[in-house]
C-alpha cells in the first residue's frame, strides 16, 4: 500500500505538477475494462507473494518463480499474445518438472505456502500479460509514468481490502508498528524505479522477456538466501532447479534467434521494397 501510494502520488506530480510527461486521455470504459483488472491483479499478486514468505524460505520461493515463463506463455496463448508451437509448451514442461523436483527436495516443505506462491505466479503472470495488451494493443500511447499514473492508485484501493480485515485488527491490538521515514522512504523509491521499469520492458518487448531476465536475480537471492539468512537448500532443489533454469535458458536463446530472423527478413523485405520503386 505504502508501494503503491509513493507510485501514484510521484506519477501524479510528475504529470499534473511539474508536466514532466503530457497527460493521456483514456477513456473510462477502457479505464474500467484494462487498468482495473491490472490494478485487481497486481495486489491480490502483492498479496500472496508477500503471504508466501510467512511459510516457505526466499530460495525456494525463488524456486518456485521460475514457473513465472510457463504461466506467462500459457496466459500469452490463451490471450492469442503467443503462438502455440508444440516445442515451446515441451520446454514449458521441462521448467515445471524441474521446479517440481525441487519442491519435493525441500527440506522446509509447506503446501499452504505454495499454494499462496502458485496463486502470485498466475496473478502476476495475468497482469503482464494484460500490460502488454493496454500498452501494445488497445490504440494508446502509454509511457511507464502515465502507467503508474492509472494502475498505482487502483491497487493501492485494492489492498486497502486485505490491509483492513487482516492486517488493521492486529495494528489495533499491539500499536506495534512504527513508521520509519528512511526505510519506506528508501524502499518505495525503489519500488517505484521497479515499476517503472517492468512497464518499460514489457512495453518494448514482452512479458517473458522480463521473466526470463528475471531467472539471473533469482539465481542470486537463492544464493544470498543461502549463504546469508542460512536456507536450508538441498542437492535436490539444486538440481531440480537446475533443470528448470536450463529449460528457461533454451527458451530464452530460441526466442533470441527467432527475434534476429524476423529483423533480417524484415530488413530484406525493405531492401526488396526500394528496389522495387526504382
Amino acid at each position: 500500500m505504502i508501494h503503491m501510494f509513493f507510485c501514484g502520488t510521484l506519477a501524479f506530480l510528475l504529470i499534473k505538477v511539474f508536466k514532466f510527461v503530457e497527460p493521456v486521455t483514456m477513456s473510462r470504459c477502457l479505464f474500467l475494462s484494462s487498468v482495473v483488472p491490472i490494478g485487481a491483479l497486481y495486489s491480490l499478486s502483492l498479496w500472496l507473494s508477500n503471504s508466501a514468505y510467512i511459510y516457505l524460505s526466499v530460495s525456494f520461493i525463488q524456486m518456485l518463480k521460475a514457473l513465472m515463463p510457463v504461466a506467462v506463455y500459457s496466459i500469452g496463448v490463451t490471450f492469442k499474445k503467443e503462438s502455440f508451437k508444440s516445442d515451446t509448451m515441451c520446454n514449458m514442461v521441462s521448467i515445471s518438472v524441474g521446479v517440481a523436483i525441487a519442491a519435493y527436495g525441500e527440506a522446509k516443505f509447506d503446501s499452504w505456502g505454495v499454494v499462496l506462491q502458485l496463486g502470485a505466479v498466475a496473478f502476476e503472470a495475468t497482469r503482464l500479460v494484460m500490460i502488454q495488451i493496454l500498452l501494445t494493443s488497445k490504440g494508446i500511447a502509454l509511457n511507464p509514468i502515465t502507467s503508474l499514473y492509472y494502475v498505482a492508485p487502483c491497487c493501492l484501493v485494492f489492498l486497502l481490502v486485505p490491509w483492513i480485515f487482516v492486517e488493521l485488527p492486529i495494528l489495533r491490538e499491539t500499536s506495534s508498528f512504527h513508521f520509519d521515514f528512511e526505510i519506506f522512504g528508501t524502499n518505495s523509491l525503489c519500488a517505484f524505479a521497479l515499476n517503472l521499469a517492468v512497464f518499460l520492458l514489457v512495453g518494448k518487448t514482452s512479458p517473458l522477456t522480463m521473466n526470463v531476465a528475471g531467472v539471473v536475480k533469482d539465481w542470486l537471492l537463492i544464493a544470498f538466501s543461502w549463504s546469508a539468512i542460512k536456507d536450508t537448500i538441498t542437492p535436490i532443489n539444486l538440481f531440480g532447479y537446475g533443470l528448470a533454469f536450463s529449460g528457461v535458458a533454451y527458451y530464452s536463446i530460441s526466442k533470441l534467434l527467432a527475434l534476429k530472423a524476423k529483423e533480417a527478413q524484415k530488413k530484406a523485405q525493405q531492401a526488396d521494397e526500394e528496389l522495387g520503386r526504382c
